[in-house]
C-alpha cells in the first residue's frame, strides 16, 4: 500500500485560501487554483469552522525570545537565578519557573524553548474536565446535588 505524501501550504497559500472562500468560490475551484484535490482545502479551512483565524500573537506579559536568550546566557554563565532576574527585571517565580518547565539548568536552549512556548500555546487545548478524570467525578457529583436539592424545593 502506498501512502500520499502529506501537502504543506505555506503561509502565503493559507492566506489566499482565505481571501478566495469569502468571495464565494468553491473548494473544487480552489483546489484547482493550487493544482491540489478539494479535500486538502478543506482539511485546511474546516479546523477554525470556517472562520479566519487570528494571526497569533504573544501576550505582552509573556517572556520574548531575547529576554529567553538573556536566560540561556545567564545559565551559561554560570549566573545565579537573583542575577538573571535583575537583569531581565521578572519576578523570581516567572524565571523559576521558566527553566524549570523548559529542561532545567542542563539542558535550557532559547530557540527549542521559544519554539515550545508558541506549540504549548496552541489552540484548541483539551477541557479540564476530559483530562483530569478526578475532578470531573467531583464537578458530576456536585452538579447531582445541585439538581437533588433544586428538585426537592420544586425549582426543576
Amino acid at each position: 500500500m502506498t501512502y500520499r505524501t502529506r501537502i504543506k501550504y505555506t503561509a502565503e497559500q493559507k492566506a489566499e485560501m482565505w481571501d478566495r472562500c469569502p468571495r464565494g468560490e468553491s473548494l473544487n475551484s480552489i483546489g484547482r487554483a493550487f493544482d491540489r484535490p478539494s479535500s486538502s482545502i478543506f482539511d485546511q479551512l474546516t479546523p477554525s469552522g470556517g472562520i479566519r483565524p487570528p494571526i497569533r500573537q504573544r501576550s505582552r506579559l509573556a517572556l520574548t525570545f531575547s529576554e529567553r536568550e538573556e536566560i540561556s546566557r545567564g545559565i551559561a554563565s554560570n549566573l545565579s537565578l537573583p542575577s538573571i532576574v535583575v537583569q531581565l527585571g521578572r519576578s523570581v517565580p516567572t524565571i523559576s519557573r521558566e527553566i524549570k518547565r523548559n529542561g532545567g539548568y542542563d539542558s535550557y536552549q532559547a530557540t527549542s524553548v521559544n519554539q515550545a512556548a508558541w506549540d504549548r500555546a496552541c489552540r484548541p487545548k483539551q477541557c479540564k474536565l476530559a483530562a483530569n478524570l478526578a475532578l470531573s467525578r467531583i464537578v458530576a457529583a456536585k452538579l447531582q446535588l445541585n439538581l437533588v436539592a433544586a428538585t426537592d424545593r420544586g425549582l426543576a
